[in-house]
């Protein structure tokens, strides 16, 4: 007869954070190899319908369709960077133009520090030179890890398209090593556990590109209205880094006023750039998010923040990338998993609410009544109590 043993809470809380300290110096130690891995394992669930399409529907064998599908998506891929090379080479041809204009910018721009910090040119010049010269000796070491950080996203790039073809290819191989993992008595709960994982990562990656098309095509659209010369590339960047949550629109905005100031003098396009920018935001925070993305992954924006922040310091840009599905995939284990249901339910968002107040529902951001509706024209106010507590309130009642 199997006895459990139970543990007092400061033991279990020491395990749980050497696990934790354990996890994050693997993964940080050997993120050159795991990121690459997990961002292959992405992108493999999300071409498995297109997979199982040419299978089931076009009746290719296994391998074939494997092949096709990884064709097509390296193909996609190499599309978009070849628009983007069009563009930026037509940015090249009037780099003297943009020089000229960078140029006229900096002499506004000392010459408003001289009208209001009383600081000559040649003393700003000084100041300059002296800051270049303390960058300039760590300037060999900045080329030097140019050259690895290129070097490091060359191999990637081969490396990425090999993984997820390999994870493609031995999909059923990986299924069956986690089913073997476990008891008879737990499969029922791991296929739905894999199932949902499947649903949430593919969902919210679909969502995520529907995403970035419409701000892609929102930005452009404000950039051309403004008169902005580069309206198409600075569109697709936006979209692109909108991938990044929360951060990265803030890299898109500040690209997007550097290009506005280098391709014109008139420095009241900044102004336009920041309004085209805002109002693609308040869509995309407003509209796109909830439509296409939160449906998909109910994540709080707590949780989300700090994610990205960590993946950030594990794996770069990479790591940001990929900092929403991996909780979306631990929250959806958490849920499947008694004891960490309360965990996964942390990581959740049931947020906002409504309340009605004159027959206008507004969003109400309060924990304790999130499960719920208030009635402020109500003359009586009422105890709001959980849903599940209400039930056990009656249940009692009754015994």
């Amino acid at each position: 007869m199997s006895e459990t043993v139970k543990f007092p809470f400061y033991i279990k809380l020491a395990a749980i954070l050497l696990c934790l300290i354990g996890l994050f110096t693997i993964t940080y130690l050997g993120r050159d190899i795991i990121f690459p891995i997990l961002l292959s394992l992405l992108f493999a669930i999300i071409l498995r319908p297109v997979v199982t399409f040419l299978i089931k529907r076009l009746r290719f064998p296994h391998f074939i369709a494997v092949v096709f599908a990884i064709v097509l998506f390296v193909m996609l891929f190499l599309g978009v960077f070849y628009f983007i090379s069009l563009q930026v080479s037509d940015m090249a041809n009037d780099w003297s133009k943009i020089k000229n204009n960078f140029y006229y910018h900096i002499e506004h721009f000392q010459q408003l520090i001289r009208d209001n910090f009383h600081l000559s040119k040649r003393e700003q010049n000084e100041i300059i030179t002296n800051a270049t010269k303390d960058t300039l000796v760590s300037g060999q070491q900045i080329v030097g890890s140019t050259l690895n950080s290129f070097t490091d996203i060359v191999l990637n790039l081969t490396l990425i398209p090999i993984y997820t073809f390999l994870f493609l290819l031995y999909q059923n191989l990986f299924i069956t090593f986690l089913i073997k993992l476990y008891k008879p008595i737990h499969h029922k709960k791991l296929r739905e556990i894999l199932y949902e994982i499947k649903i949430a990562v593919q969902s919210y990656v679909v969502g995520l590109l529907f995403e970035m098309v419409a701000v892609s095509v929102l930005t452009t659209i404000g950039l051309y209205l403004i008169g902005i010369e580069y309206f198409i590339l600075l569109g697709i960047i936006t979209g692109i880094l909108n991938l990044v949550p929360y951060i990265g629109i803030l890299f898109a905005g500040a690209l997007s006023i550097v290009v506005s100031l280098s391709g014109s003098t008139d420095l009241s396009i900044v102004v336009g750039v920041i309004v085209v920018n805002i109002i693609v935001q308040l869509i995309d925070n407003n509209i796109l998010v909830p439509l296409f993305v939160n449906s998909k992954v109910q994540i709080n924006a707590l949780v989300s923040i700090v994610g990205i922040i960590v993946g950030n310091v594990l794996g770069g840009i990479t790591g940001m990338f990929l900092a929403i599905p991996i909780i979306a995939i631990i929250k959806v284990i958490f849920d499947r998993i008694e004891s960490l249901e309360p965990w996964g339910y942390l990581m959740g968002d049931d947020l906002p609410k409504t309340f009605e107040w004159h027959k206008i529902k507004i969003p109400l951001y309060n924990y304790n009544t999130s499960t719920t509706t208030i009635n402020f024209s109500s003359d009586t106010p009422e105890e709001i109590v959980p849903e599940n507590e209400e039930n056990d309130t009656i249940e009692n009642k009754s015994d």
